[in-house]
């Protein structure tokens, strides 16, 4: 991530903002004394994977582009006492935008820790661990950069990325009278558009898999449920499975056979990590 995307750059500026970084009251008090150049280390105060210090860096650099920050401990694990990075900026700046990197990279470890201890949880089969849309708004391309750090892959990230059919969508064919079938409704489907059905009955599977398709999503299924379907399904088909995944029972679902392991947890309800910011002697 050495060349940020705009997006993150923007969401980098929209916290500075939300924070009137630029008129940080307190530090204005320190005259002169805020343009002196410090070092400022980031300190893990427990264990955990790190992610978001180029975020982090970004938030300095945004009030002085003259930042040396560090960013080799990305993805490594650290444990309490450890220096994660020592940068050198202007002293206001640090600062200044303290709270916003501290919060960027607190909240992004945090995802990047779930994300490794449930790839850890299913080691040794083929399952991957990936996330949901259960994301914070405006930050999704942020944390599933943090899902990415932890181990985990990439899944559907917008509406447009793929056809995702649902039980509401389901719902609403069977309003219908059932004049069209799932086959003929998927038929309008742009051409390389990847299409995902949920399925949650016998019925709805054998629909799905008579309409080609071949990735299953199988949402809130024990994981018994998930290898009967798998087996049923066959070869070539992906199943993904969703809904109450934990530490806990991730290696049952990756046992049964499914491809994808969706948490949403990752992000909708992750614990940030812990970490101090403190300013050293240059």
């Amino acid at each position: 991530m050495a060349e940020l995307a705009r997006e993150t750059v923007e969401a980098v500026r929209r916290a500075l903002r939300e924070d009137q970084a630029s008129a940080d009251a307190t530090t204005r008090l320190l005259g002169a004394t805020a343009d002196r150049r410090v070092v400022a280390r980031f300190v893990a105060e427990g264990r955990f994977v790190v992610a978001g210090l180029p975020i982090a860096a970004a938030a300095v650099r945004e009030l002085d582009s003259d930042v040396q920050f560090p960013e080799s401990a990305e993805g490594a694990w650290v444990g309490p006492g450890d220096v994660i990075a020592a940068i050198r900026a202007r002293a206001g700046a640090i600062l200044s935008a303290e709270r916003v990197a501290l919060n960027f990279l607190q909240r992004l470890s945090g995802i990047a820790t779930a994300t490794r201890r449930a790839v850890d949880a299913v080691a040794g089969t083929p399952a991957r661990i990936t996330h949901t849309r259960k994301t914070t708004p405006g930050l999704r391309a942020l944390e599933q950069y943090a899902v990415r750090v932890g181990g985990g892959v990439d899944n559907r990230s917008s509406l447009a990325d793929a056809i995702l059919w649902k039980d509401n969508h389901w719902a609403l064919l069977a309003r219908n009278g059932k004049k069209h079938s799932l086959a003929e409704t998927l038929r309008g489907a742009p051409g390389g558009t990847q299409v995902i059905v949920e399925v949650e009955s016998d019925a709805q599977l054998a629909e799905a898999l008579a309409a080609g398709v071949t990735h299953l999503l199988v949402d809130n299924q024990p994981p018994e449920r998930v290898a009967e379907w798998v087996t049923r399904a066959g070869p070539g088909i992906t199943i993904q499975a969703s809904g109450g995944i934990t530490l806990e029972n991730a290696r049952a679902y990756a046992e049964a056979g499914a491809a994808l392991l969706a948490i949403g947890a990752l992000t909708h309800s992750v614990r940030a990590a812990p970490i101090t910011c403190e300013l050293v002697d240059d």
